[in-house]
């Protein structure tokens, strides 16, 4: 249906019709730059989330990513990263595709508009200046028509009047037909303008009209199918990237597929795993009169020692702590060797330490492989570069690698040292009971004489202990010993007494020392017979027939009074 015949009398109304078209155009062009800003407000608020939830590095979070659910976790975060980054595609899109285009086009619908409408009305100013003209003849047709009726109106009379001359009477004839002639002039004049005008209406609403409005109507279906494009674009930039944003959710379903609890359980026990031997069973110990029981601590409760540490008559607390590596205080990075820690984490630290000082290795040998290939080139083609000049970097990568190889030797001597200490799946526990006496009488305060950051014989874990946190503890004196033990003249005296903080494997005797170790049970009291010396090493003795020297650092030291003082 065409709008030209249909609505050639509607121009206003069409003129108002295609202005609210444009306006519609600039309505749609505003929702999508509104959507657009969503888009990137909704990716920068979810690309902060994923950031915000990254693990830090060297922080508690990074460590726990060895742990498939932790993992899991961050493969989601950096998917939610890609899957905000089609939330910024989509935007761009919709910038580029909708918005460019549609501002773009709404300039060139706007002046397109404006010039048919400014033919419309060129055309409608014709017309009125046509009909101007038409209606001026018409006028002056009628009014010489009257002229001339009123002519022969007189000259008639005159005609008539015997009084009046027979010159003045054809004076009137002459006028009339003068009249007459113009008012037939006139006519002929209003009858040519009158067809022009018929012509030039017909024209006018029947060609010129109803091209100008065809044009209107092409051009506002233009509109409309354009802006049907950009809804269709509008959904399909949508639509393009659920393939990459389904690709970032099944990333994620990926990742929460990949957890394994019993993966996680197990690096539970490689992070914590001390390589320290169960205490074994008690044996029964009967009772005879006259004869002492051993006094030993529980290995299965914390409880017993807060409470010893409680009923001390002075009043201080044991520093003393049943179970090994329950928390180290000090926040250094602890010896090169790890000697601070438990035995089986040594270990892992040890090979990993060996490990990068073999990739380290490795990265010279590259670069040393790197340098000769280039010196034999430069051998072959001196103009190409000085032989000499690369001596020197081989010489520096050369003293690298015999230095890390020393380091390699070095912790390889040390992990070989560990993994000889480690005990095997197939030895039994081991416990022993030690004997310790206390009374309340003659009670003193001493400092617990554990030194900080020592290397036990094994490599094993040493406590570390500031002194401010030294325990003060009241001891009584030291229980009595046979008389066959006293008249002994190898045999030396007893200068205090010692418990077990953690256990000892005793074997080979000590560099400097006649005699060798003692192994001895957590909670385990035992005689102190030789301060440390300042080697790391205590002596003790369980009974006459058993005695030697633990690390200082796994047992706790109670000195006699006199014994502290001199």
């Amino acid at each position: 249906m065409s709008w030209g015949s249909e609505l050639w009398d509607q121009f206003d109304n069409l003129e108002k019709h295609t202005q609210s078209g444009i306006e519609f155009v600039e309505r749609y062009t505003k929702f999508v730059k509104e959507r657009t800003e969503i888009e990137i407000s909704y990716a920068k608020q979810i690309r902060n989330l994923s950031k915000k939830y990254q693990p830090k590095k060297n922080s508690r979070e990074e460590e726990e990513n060895k742990y498939t659910s932790c993992r899991a976790f961050l493969s989601t975060l950096n998917e939610l990263n890609d899957y905000a980054g089609q939330h910024e595609v989509i935007a761009e899109n919709l910038s580029s595709q909708i918005i460019a285009e549609l501002s773009r086009y709404l300039t060139e619908l706007k002046a397109e508009r404006k010039s048919h409408f400014q033919d419309g009305r060129k055309a409608q100013q014709h017309m009125e200046s046509s009909w101007k003209q038409l209606e001026s003849s018409k006028r002056r047709f009628e009014r010489d028509c009257k002229e001339a009726d009123r002519a022969q109106q007189y000259f008639e009379k005159m005609d008539n009047d015997i009084n009046v001359t027979k010159a003045d009477v054809e004076k009137a004839r002459q006028q009339a037909q003068m009249r007459h002639q113009m008012a037939a002039d006139s006519k002929t004049e209003y009858s040519n303008f009158l067809t022009k005008f018929n012509q030039e209406q017909n024209e006018h609403y029947y060609t010129v009209i109803p091209s100008i409005f065809q044009k209107l109507q092409e051009m506002e279906e233009r509109r409309i199918e354009r802006v049907g494009m950009s809804m269709k674009t509008y959904a399909d930039v949508d639509r393009d990237v659920l393939p990459i944003v389904g690709k970032c959710l099944d990333g994620m379903t990926k990742a929460a597929e990949s957890i394994e609890p019993k993966t996680d359980s197990k690096q539970v026990v490689d992070s914590y795993k001390s390589g320290f031997e169960p205490p074994g069973d008690l044996e029964f110990e009967d009772y005879g009169p006259g004869q002492a029981m051993k006094r030993t601590v529980s290995e299965t409760s914390l409880s017993n020692s807060r409470g010893e540490g409680k009923e001390r008559p002075s009043g201080g607390k044991s520093k003393g702590k049943l179970w090994p590596f329950i928390k180290n205080k000090n926040k250094g990075s602890g010896p090169e060797d790890f000697s601070h820690l438990p035995p089986e984490q040594r270990r892992k630290k040890l090979q990993a330490k060996i490990d990068d000082l073999n990739k380290d290795i490795q990265k010279e040998m590259d670069q040393k492989d790197a340098l000769t290939k280039m010196k034999g080139v430069y051998e072959k083609n001196p103009q190409m570069g000085d032989p000499a000049s690369v001596d020197p970097r081989l010489a520096e990568i050369a003293q690298n690698i015999e230095k890390l190889q020393f380091e390699v030797q070095k912790f390889e001597g040390w992990l070989a040292e560990v993994e000889g200490r480690l005990p095997s799946k197939s030895d039994p526990p081991r416990r022993q009971s030690g004997l310790y006496e206390t009374q309340n009488s003659n009670s003193s305060t001493v400092g617990n004489n554990c030194a900080q950051d020592r290397e036990s014989p094994d490599g094993s874990y040493t406590e570390e202990q500031s002194s401010e946190t030294q325990a003060k503890v009241t001891i009584s004196n030291p229980p009595e010993v046979d008389d066959e033990f006293d008249d002994d003249e190898e045999t030396l005296p007893t200068i205090g007494t010692c418990k077990a903080i953690y256990p000892f494997e005793g074997n080979a005797p000590l560099a400097g020392h006649n005699e060798g170790t003692i192994s001895v049970t957590e909670g385990e009291l035992l005689y102190v017979i030789e301060e440390d010396k300042g080697d790391g090493w205590t002596r003790v003795r369980r009974n006459e027939d058993e005695e030697g020297y633990v690390p200082t650092s796994y047992v706790e030291v109670f000195l006699e009074t006199n014994a502290k003082d001199s």
